[in-house]
């Protein structure tokens, strides 16, 4: 009973205090308005009272004037001189409907309030309402009015239509964002039908039925936004037209005439501006003669031009928005269910692109990367001097190796390459080459392969073997390569096999690691397990493990997809000492006046790794005696002269096939294989024969004319001698009793028991 009194006083307390609050604010009005009328009645009073003596002294001066003149000259006589009664009308405020309030509680500031009248009253607080507006909302709102003005001093320069421009990191340009508008008008009349119902369907169904705006779409959108984190816009046909050309509201349209002009208006990307200059840039042919399946590609881009472009990194976008726009035709009742097929069925050829532009694909990585940040309007339009990372005369050379490459293995079916380059220091892109052409529309060259989902074979065991050396492993760890079937309840029993079909005995981690073997892979990582793996992979850079039950112990020669950028992470993280360097394409991001908008300084990095463990990781793979067994002594992974550690990875079914490899200042990372996962000749089984050589060429390239590069020992790794009379490295702590390692056991390919 206590405790209950006890919430009932606090809430008599807080019902106090709200109804304190509420009762404050007329009572500060009426506060106001006595304020004010006292101020009125003061200023009144002063101007009567100062009156009235001016009146008397006038009036006083005048009647001694006239005595003293009697006296001197009494024929002579002074007019009488009256100044005007003066009498200010009496100001009364309309008599109020009077109101019976409920009976409340307030706090004792209302005493002094309830003793007046209530027409007294109502004239203070409404005076209290006009003084506060003009004192305090309408300058305020006269202040947002004029900050929304442009600024005056932006017309004295010449230069307003100013473009965006890319540069790399030595001011060279690369592209030219929003260079001109490529628009071609066309009469409402000659835009075939299903164009507009096209676009209707998908922007504005309700195009003919609302005034302008869409209650129901800002509604959805919100909802969208904010409930289920998905960015979606609630504007109509007629708001976007006012956002792209800026009419005036004063400005009276029909609604054929709104629908003309958006479709003259809108943005298609690139410079392709309204529906005829969209047709002809990605069809080669007029907006008259576009099939229904045109049409409705045509009328998702606006929506998002750069991500839906099938000139863009992601031309998967185009057709998935293509299939929402002929769903929503359906629903709309503008075609039928037939009519929807045929069109999904039609086979879309595009024109080929004519666009000036240097490293196509990561200049468009780095627009979708702002677009994201900063908005589609303001990176087109907002005059912006983009400084890159991107070292343009690296990225030519990069882009000539691999072109000429990936041509002469068209033999194996190698349809595509990709390859990236970083600064491990910094995590700055030097190089991206997306495909071996990035304007061969036909054969997806426009799909960016470095952002893109690919299985990275036996590359990624690095991963686990980094997290097996923190774990109690060492490079003279004996592992057992021998036949092994996992039984796991729910599952189909797992057996792994080596790319050679052979099984080698008992291995030390060195010449397993080295050599790539699968089975000794895969039994460490049974002991370590595999979250182990996985969240030594995403402290190491991987972004797109995410669901941990998708994985098993292939996670380890993998069976967990990833894309170029996480790997060319994860090599750096080993290549800077254990630390982990986000990727940073941007350095500087300037108006065209040359203020700063963005300078992105070097971020304190993560410490995803062991320095001693990456550092026995770089020794084992750049020991070329350690790999020899499986890739020979003379290699395309053994740059002349350099120290370099590199690792292969081949993806069981031959869809994908990689090399990267690593100094202290490069992380050079190659992907060879089809687009659409066709998969390779068989012949790939040794990781050498594709990614390889146009990795060594790239990197040769590289390194040329400078010094060799070693990693730097840490002084916590100590050395002692072991198998075949070699120095092996250890963690101190983790090397072996009596200074050296013990003798290797006999193999034995037979499975233990």
């Amino acid at each position: 009973m206590a405790r209950y009194k006890k919430i009932s006083s606090h809430n008599r307390d807080q019902k106090s205090l709200f109804l304190f609050l509420v009762s404050s604010v007329p009572l500060v009005l009426i506060s106001i308005g006595d304020i004010i009328r006292f101020f009125f009645h003061l200023l009144f009073s002063l101007f009567f009272i100062s009156y009235n003596i001016i009146k008397i002294t006038v009036q006083e001066t005048r009647q001694g004037i006239n005595d003293w003149i009697k006296e001197k000259t009494p024929k002579v006589k002074v007019p009488m001189v009256e100044l005007p009664h003066i009498s200010l009308p009496a100001i009364t405020l309309p008599t109020l409907p009077t109101f019976s309030l409920p009976s409340l509680r307030f706090p004792r500031t209302a005493v002094l309030y309830r003793r007046r009248k209530q027409q007294d009253l109502w004239k203070s607080f409404f005076l209290g309402v006009v003084v506060t507006a003009l004192l305090l909302f309408v300058p305020y709102t006269a202040y947002q009015w004029l900050a929304s003005l442009p600024n005056p001093y932006l017309l004295t320069h010449k230069d307003l239509e100013v473009t965006t421009k890319i540069f790399d990191r030595n001011g060279i340009l690369l592209y030219e964002i929003y260079a001109d508008q490529n628009r071609t008008p066309l009469a409402l009349a000659d835009i075939p039908e299903h164009v507009k119902q096209a676009t209707i369907a998908i922007e504005d169904r309700d195009f003919y039925r609302h005034q302008g705006f869409s209650l129901r779409g800002i509604v959805r959108a919100i909802v969208q936004t904010k409930l289920h984190g998905k960015l979606q816009g609630g504007s109509t046909i007629t708001q976007q037209l006012m956002k792209s050309s800026l009419l005036t509201p004063e400005i009276t349209l029909s609604r054929k005439q709104i629908l003309e002009m958006y479709l003259n208006q809108v943005p298609y990307g690139g410079t392709a501006w309204g529906i005829e200059a969209a047709s002809q840039t990605y069809f080669g042919k007029s907006a008259k003669n576009l099939t229904l399946a045109q049409a409705a590609l045509l009328a998702g881009l606006p929506a998002a031009p750069t991500e839906n472009s099938p000139f863009g990194s992601h031309p998967q976008n185009t057709f998935e928005r293509q299939k929402e726009v002929l769903r929503r035709m359906r629903e709309d009742g503008y075609i039928t269910k037939e009519e929807a097929s045929m069109a999904l069925s039609e086979k879309i050829t595009f024109a080929s692109p004519n666009i000036p532009i240097r490293a196509p694909h990561f200049v468009l990585y780095v627009k979708d990367l702002l677009e994201r940040r900063y908005g589609t309007r303001f990176v087109d339009r907002g005059g912006l001097r983009i400084k890159t990372s991107l070292d343009v005369t690296i990225q030519e050379k990069a882009e000539e190796i691999l072109r000429s490459h990936v041509a002469q293995l068209s033999y194996l079916r190698v349809g595509n390459g990709a390859a990236l380059i970083t600064n491990p220091k910094t995590g700055e892109i030097l190089a991206m080459v997306g495909s071996k052409d990035y304007f061969n529309i036909k054969d997806e060259g426009n799909v960016n392969v470095t952002t893109s989902l690919r299985q990275p074979g036996s590359a990624i065991k690095v991963v686990n073997y980094a997290a097996a050396l923190e774990n109690g492993f060492t490079a003279a760890s004996l592992l057992d390569d021998s036949p092994i079937v996992y039984q796991i309840p729910g599952t189909t029993p797992y057996a792994p096999v080596n790319y050679d079909s052979k099984f080698h005995g008992v291995t030390p981690l060195r010449y397993a690691l080295g050599n790539s073997y699968n089975i000794p892979a895969v039994k460490v990582l049974a002991k370590i397990g595999v979250h182990a793996m996985i969240e030594k992979g995403r402290m190491m850079g991987i972004e797109s493990w995410e669901d941990e039950s998708r994985y098993g112990l292939s996670l380890t020669l993998g069976g967990g997809e990833v894309t170029m950028l996480d790997m060319a992470k994860v090599f750096g993280t080993l290549a800077n000492d254990g630390k982990r360097q986000d990727l940073l394409p941007v350095l500087e991001i300037t108006d065209y006046t040359g203020r700063v908008v963005e300078r992105n300084a070097l971020k304190p990095p993560v410490f995803a790794v062991k320095p001693e463990a990456a550092w026995i990781l770089g020794n084992i793979l750049s020991d070329n005696i350690a790999r020899t067994a499986a890739f020979g002594p003379s290699s395309a992974l053994v740059v002349d002269g350099k120290t370099v550690s590199v690792k292969t990875g081949t993806s069981n079914d031959k869809r994908d096939n990689w090399t990267i490899g690593y100094t202290p200042s490069y992380v050079v990372a190659v992907w060879v294989g089809n687009n659409n996962n066709n998969p390779m000749d068989p012949y790939f089984t040794s990781g050498v024969t594709g990614a390889a050589p146009i990795w060594h060429d790239i990197t040769s390239e590289l390194l040329k004319g400078k010094p060799d590069e070693v990693l730097v020992k840490p002084d916590t790794v100590t050395s002692v001698p072991c198998y075949y009379g070699r120095i092996e490295y250890f963690m101190t702590g983790t090397e072996p009793p009596f200074g050296r390692c013990g003798s290797l056991p006999t193999p034995s390919p037979t499975p233990k028991k």
